[in-house]
């Protein structure tokens, strides 16, 4: 089978540098033998180095029909799973701890981030290639412009690091954006020191309208007058506040719809 055609409805732009795809192989900075799972993998480009790594036990995912045979032709030792990542019973397929890597598609980069969250006790780190300004935002520490949403919410969980960047021209077809590879080591956090659900809730609400205050930006979940805008800590942007000063404002936001 000859050259896998890149599909626009599917995000795929193949990498093509050896180089880069051996700095993104070895980011996972592996110490042991570890199941490792790989997302997209496409024409196998960055899995040629996976499946040299000793440590690395490999399996790959691939929703692309075409990208499943020609990767099943050329590595017949790898194990492939034809299927959308995002709706696997990742349990089913890892009862135990494993590791993500990928050069990621840029339209559900953010998805896949939000599905290693819910399975963030079985996933302690994944590297990948992603669009650069997602991989500046979810790394951007409390203060800057790019802290979002997604930062407070994985770095609550996981050491963020933007490793490198990625320039176009090392994909068929180049996108029209660069792109950066991002590394996530959990953290010791087990579990945050509040309603983990009501937490995910205040930081999408004070991220909503990031140029309010958060006396305003939070009147949705707790209404205005309430006493506990008394408070100067209210008086912040949402870009103020790091992990736990969220978690500290969730318990407050907590207290005040029991009451």
């Amino acid at each position: 089978m000859g050259q896998v055609k890149a599909k626009k409805y599917l995000g795929q732009h193949f990498l093509k540098d050896m180089g880069v795809a051996q700095r993104i192989a070895e980011s996972l900075a592996l110490e042991e033998k570890t199941a490792v799972l790989e997302i997209g993998p496409g024409m196998g480009v960055l899995t040629q180095f996976l499946l040299q790594d000793p440590l690395i036990d490999l399996t790959a995912v691939e929703l692309d029909g075409e990208s499943v045979t020609y990767l099943n032709e050329h590595y017949p030792n790898l194990h492939v799973i034809e299927a959308d990542f995002l709706k696997m019973d990742l349990k089913a397929y890892f009862p135990g701890t494993f590791c993500v890597i990928g050069n990621f598609p840029y339209n559900i980069s953010s998805q896949i981030f939000f599905k290693m969250l819910d399975n963030k006790d079985s996933i302690p780190c994944l590297a990948g290639m992603i669009q650069k300004e997602v991989a500046e935002r979810i790394a951007a520490p409390a203060g800057s412009k790019t802290y979002g949403i997604l930062s407070v919410i994985m770095q609550a969980y996981y050491k963020i690091e933007y490793l490198f960047t990625v320039s176009p021209q090392v994909f068929d077809p180049p996108p029209k954006v660069q792109s950066a590879v991002i590394r996530f080591t959990r953290n010791d956090v087990s579990q945050i020191d509040c309603d983990d659900q009501l937490f995910k809730t205040v930081v999408k609400t004070a991220f909503n309208q990031r140029r309010k205050t958060l006396r305003n930006s939070l009147k949705p979940l707790v209404e205005s007058g309430h006493p506990m805008y008394a408070d100067p800590l209210f008086d912040l942007r949402p870009e103020r506040l790091d992990v736990a000063a969220f978690i500290d404002l969730t318990k407050r936001v907590a207290a005040a719809l029991n009451n």
